[in-house]
């Protein structure tokens, strides 16, 4: 994706999507489903494509040392606005860049990361290799990949919640849909992934749901107060023991893979 189209939809997705309870409860899975992997802070983490920071700033306010690189200036302002609001010493952990996540290695100058994440990206490009082959290719020896993506398994799930049957039918034999930000997106397999770190010398260690009551929830049209904070704390309780758990994981619209690369 262009910068172009992210200047439009920087203020709908950083202000908009994330400050919803399905974004909260996003970050929050995801959080936790990293820190059981990660080593120590003060760690560097590489975040590609990470956009507003909702993933990597808590990282930083955890300890960690880390690089957000984007390819929009639109996020990466909004980056940079939000950096604005986290304590000095945090602040400091964070660096941000402007590169394409296929020229990930060249932007990084070569640096070697303990953590490499890559959540929400790879369904906006049309071939991932590349952008995996960056990925794998950024991590230090024994450190983590950590990719978000759309699962394939599941497109049927959005159209048949907001009762779209005919789409609902034919989504059982595509991985494509425009997303709810009206962006053309594609989905993965958690198997053709694997096969995809493990080619290039990343060990795939486990892999989790990241939403699922929430996400039908929302398409089956119901409301959720993002203020009600005992809720929206209860609600990503569950959501995350559901992320670790058959069936449920099989069930998320998007899941979370975490690799980790062989010596070199």
């Amino acid at each position: 994706m262009g910068d172009d189209t992210w200047a439009g939809l920087a203020d709908q997705f950083a202000d908009g999507a994330y400050a919803s309870v399905k974004g909260r409860v996003r970050t929050y899975v995801l959080h936790q489903q990293l820190l059981e992997h990660l080593p120590a802070p003060p760690a560097p983490v590489l975040d590609v494509g990470g956009g507003a920071g909702h993933q990597s700033f808590p990282l930083a306010q955890a300890g960690y040392d880390v690089t957000l690189l984007d390819p929009s200036q639109a996020m990466l302002d909004k980056a940079q606005q939000r950096l604005q609001g986290l304590p000095a010493e945090a602040q400091r952990r964070v660096t941000l860049l402007q590169a394409d996540g296929e020229n990930a290695d060249e932007a990084v100058e070569g640096r070697r990361f303990a953590a490499v994440l890559c959540h929400g990206v790879l369904g906006y490009l049309e071939q991932p290799e590349l952008s995996v082959d960056q990925l794998c290719r950024c991590a230090a020896a024994g450190g983590v990949v950590s990719i978000m993506t759309g699962n394939a398994k599941a497109m049927a799930v959005r159209p048949a919640l907001e009762r779209r049957w005919d789409d609902a039918l034919a989504a059982f034999d595509t991985r494509t849909e425009v997303g709810v930000l009206g962006v053309p997106g594609r989905a993965d397999t958690v198997e053709e992934l694997s096969e995809l770190l493990v080619s290039r010398g990343v060990e795939p260690l486990r892999w989790y749901g990241v939403w699922l009551f929430v996400d039908w929830l929302e398409f089956s049209g119901a409301e959720l107060d993002p203020g009600d904070s005992q809720q929206v704390a209860a609600t990503a309780a569950v959501e995350l023991e559901a992320s670790r758990r058959d069936p449920y994981r099989q069930l998320s619209r998007v899941f979370h893979l975490v690799g980790r690369k062989g010596p070199s």
